[in-house]
């Protein structure tokens, strides 16, 4: 216990790896290189640990139990072999990095990514060296630093390269205390699939897991399951669920609209529980293919060509059991009342599917003041919970500190707890009857169900103010470019 690693001392040394790159590589690449060379530097420590283990219960027998590792680093490609290079140091990485893909077969295929080792011009030896050095300052065994632990600083680090590298965040990074509010509502159990259709680096598989080992429950006999379409963030996800502990979980690299990767007997695969946050209205989509989908994933409607959300929603919904399906998705708030999506709104109320729809406080994503969503989905509702849905506009919780927007323990409870307990609460929650909604237009439109503020709840920051005036004039765009769409698709008479 001696060894082990404070979480302070781990997260500068993490960071200091990327100090090191700063001049050298953008911000938004840093990811590429840092993240393989500490999953590098973790499986060759932990190797050695198993080694030690081995050689102290068996003596000159250890050999024999080879077979035991965790993984396989093949002779000539663990981590003090490619530190003791002095010239090509990018060409004896890559040389690791495949060898040990190789001897790990399907559980690391590709998990390195293709990371540009051997460009000298921008990874000289000197750097590389530099790199090796300093991650070899620590040793990074499970007993220096337990799984939950890696994995913490794994996250902060991920964190860390959202921070820096700003419009990339969004991409691989979902502001954790919203993916922990969505694991506390949906309560993941031992023994369920757990489903992720655009998975990122996978922090909304690992928050489900941790709250099943938090609540004492048998986490190891979990289904995870992942798709991502990035090449470099799905091995990211896969990298951080092994460095969390986690080791039986199956993440695709693919396209989940195009492309579904779980699909059993020509339909696709169904979960207990789905955690999503889709790309938002993403335009380049094959919707064409999507109007005749062979899964039948459109069984709401064909949404436009500008905004693939309803594609990601029909797919997470299609992805749930029937028994015991329930799922938590963030989009933006477009998805509660455009217009272009009406018809498919409609039919998603009448199907009962719906059971919660959250409002989140601002400033919650990177690079946006904008407002997001929280929907909340399950295929069997509780009897009392049939024909309606809930509306919590929880808006106000949130927390801002040294320019960083979360939600605490406190605040993540009260939108839990209203939620769970199926809670009325003036200025903050109700319950609409689907008769009510279908009155409505079918719009899901938070402030249609639940009056928040008054006059006297208008005087606000100026910072609040201007990032009020971001999120409408944002809305007021996706007004304006569904009015073109309609247009530019002869569409004029749903204007």
């Amino acid at each position: 216990m001696a060894d082990r690693i404070p979480m302070s001392e781990l997260e500068s040394y993490l960071w200091g790896s990327a100090v090191l790159l700063r001049t050298n590589i953008d911000a938004g690449s840093y990811k590429q290189y840092i993240f393989p060379l500490l999953f590098f530097k973790r499986l060759c420590d932990v190797y050695d640990e198993e080694t030690a283990a081995f050689e102290a219960q068996y003596g000159e027998d250890a050999d024999l139990f080879a077979d035991e590792h965790t993984f396989i680093i093949p002779k000539g490609h663990h981590w003090r072999d490619v530190r003791m290079v002095t010239e090509d140091v990018g060409q004896a990485i890559v040389n690791a990095f495949r060898a040990i893909e190789k001897a790990n077969g399907e559980k690391l295929t590709g998990i390195f990514g293709d990371g540009a080792w051997t460009n000298k011009s921008r990874l000289p030896d000197r750097l590389l060296k530099d790199l090796l050095e300093h991650f070899s300052r620590l040793t990074l065994s499970i007993a220096n630093c337990p799984e939950d632990e890696l994995g913490q600083g794994y996250e902060y680090l991920i964190k860390k390269f959202a921070d820096d590298s700003g419009h990339t965040a969004q991409e691989f990074y979902t502001n954790r205390t919203v993916v922990h509010l969505m694991t506390e509502m949906l309560r993941p159990q031992s023994q369920e699939s757990i489903y992720d259709p655009t998975c990122g680096s996978a922090g909304m598989l690992i928050s489900s897991i941790a709250w099943i080992r938090e609540h004492g429950q048998e986490y190891r006999n979990v289904r995870i399951y992942g798709q991502e379409i990035n090449d470099l963030t799905s091995a990211i996800g896969r990298m951080n669920l092994f460095l969390h502990g986690v080791s039986d979980f199956h993440i695709v690299t693919g396209d989940t609209l195009r492309n579904p990767a779980f699909v059993v007997g020509g339909q696709i695969q169904q979960f207990d529980l789905v955690l999503a946050n889709p790309p938002y209205s993403i335009k380049q989509w094959d919707r064409t293919a999507f109007e005749s989908d062979k899964y039948g994933r459109n069984f709401l409607g064909t949404p436009p060509q500008g905004r693939a959300d309803y594609a990601f929603f029909q797919h997470i919904l299609k992805s749930l059991k029937p028994d015991t399906g329930r799922c938590a998705i963030l989009f933006p708030h477009g998805v509660l009342f455009r217009e272009e999506e009406k018809d498919m709104r409609r039919k998603l109320v009448e199907s009962d599917l719906v059971e919660c729809v959250i409002g989140l406080g601002k400033n919650l994503f990177y690079n946006s003041p904008m407002e997001a969503c929280i929907v909340i989905c399950r295929t069997n509702k509780p009897i009392e919970r049939r024909h309606k849905v809930q509306f919590i506009d929880a808006r106000l919780e949130v927390t801002r500190k040294n320019a960083e927007s979360y939600m605490t323990e406190e605040q993540i409870q009260r939108v839990a707890d209203a939620y769970l307990n199926y809670q009325e609460e003036e200025r903050f929650s109700s319950i609409a009857t689907i008769e009510e909604i279908l009155a409505n237009d079918s719009k899901l439109s938070i402030p249609l169900y639940v009056q928040s503020f008054t006059e006297a709840d208008d005087t606000v920051a100026v910072e609040d103010a201007i990032a009020e005036w971001m999120e409408v004039a944002a809305v007021c765009s996706e007004e304006c470019q569904s009015v073109v769409d309609l247009i530019e698709g002869g569409n004029t008479d749903a204007i």
